[in-house]
């Protein structure tokens, strides 16, 4: 941020990168844990693999995870011979959500779609700006009815390079996945395995647990020229009451907290470190006062996004683009299935 400039005032174009093809991850690391991990504070960046982590915290530290749940949000439909393909995005209620739906300038309120065997949706307000609210039919549990006629909504960058399959099912989840709810994946936690949580409990690095349930909105480009004019989606999250009273422990007694992902991270910020459960559309850029956490596990991000905007937030823009940098030229790969950092603003 140049001298004197307001964060409101920033451009968009100012998060701005080029990143080669080859760097855009289209399967996970396997073993998960086997993924590069970039470490990166104010005076350094180092090469590690995220099975190195437990050398990496310090015994006390806190890592706080997301266990929310990816269902199989995307869903391919019919209205008579028009071909309606929707990305849940929002629960409203048993019944109820929010889409995304391509083609949506062809339904009506009262329109019903044919998603699959025992599936439908019935369109209830007019669409707007390609969101739709739909109230499901079906002959069995939705959730059970998802499982079947939906597909897993892996992001646009993946799903136009190569097809959608059953092994994503698995590689799209973390390993601790547990309340469904998300319609995309908590992604910094993809790369832990049960044996490396297991390492990190032997190492003395503290685990707790919150639920972000994560919306499309993930996905949708920044089109505001200005950072300030870009609106988030607001997303339902919860932090228990036990678990922020350890939290707000671990801090007054020195002990870092670290969240796993932008969405933990998103919602520990929110909560403030008190029982929450409820909605947040909060937007992390620069210039925001961190109150909550000590550092971030995350992926490599998007150029222009807001979770690019989130981590120059806590590290700072030309800290982040050195070590972007760093990372493409050493061939790091990038976004949902690629690589991961470890930043730590304090060192």
């Amino acid at each position: 941020m140049g001298r004197g400039q307001e964060p409101g005032a920033m451009r968009v174009a100012e998060f701005d990168f080029t990143l080669p093809e080859d760097r855009i991850a289209l399967r996970p690391a396997e073993p998960r844990d086997s993924a590069r991990l970039l470490k990166v504070t104010p005076e350094d960046l180092s090469d590690h693999r995220v099975r190195d982590l437990p050398a990496l915290l310090r015994p006390g530290d806190v890592l706080v995870f997301n266990s929310s749940r990816v269902i199989p949000a995307r869903l391919l439909g019919r209205r008579g011979e028009a071909r309606i393909e929707a990305l849940l995005h929002r629960r409203l209620g048993a019944l109820e959500w929010l889409a995304l739906v391509r083609g949506a300038r062809r339904l009506r309120p009262g329109d019903r779609v044919a998603f699959g065997p025992g599936l439908a949706g019935i369109v209830l307000a007019q669409p707007e700006a390609g969101e739709v609210h739909f109230r499901f039919e079906t002959d069995r549990p939705l959730e059970d009815a998802l499982e079947q006629a939906g597909t897993m909504p892996l992001p646009p960058y993946i799903a136009r390079r190569r097809a959608i399959d059953a092994r994503d099912r698995e590689d799209y989840q973390t390993v601790y996945a547990r309340e469904k709810g998300s319609v995309a994946a908590p992604t910094a936690g993809l790369h832990f395995t049960p044996e490396l949580l297991a390492r990190l409990d032997a190492a003395g690095i503290q685990r707790e647990t919150v639920v972000l349930h994560v919306g499309a909105g993930t996905f949708l480009p920044v089109k505001a020229e200005r950072v300030a004019e870009h609106r988030m989606h607001a997303e339902w999250g919860r932090v228990p009451a036990e678990v922020a009273d350890r939290l707000r422990t671990a801090r007054a007694e020195g002990r870092r907290v670290i969240a796993v992902g932008t969405t933990s991270l998103r919602l520990l910020e929110a909560s403030g470190l008190a029982p929450f459960e409820g909605t947040t559309d909060l937007f992390i850029t620069p210039g925001y006062r961190f109150r909550s956490i000590d550092g971030l596990m995350t992926n490599f991000h998007l150029p222009r996004s807001t979770l690019f905007m989130l981590v120059s937030a806590l590290m700072g823009l030309e800290r982040m683009r050195a070590a972007y940098a760093h990372a493409i030229a050493a061939g790091y790969r990038f976004y949902s299935y690629g690589d991961s950092s470890l930043l730590l603003p304090h060192g």
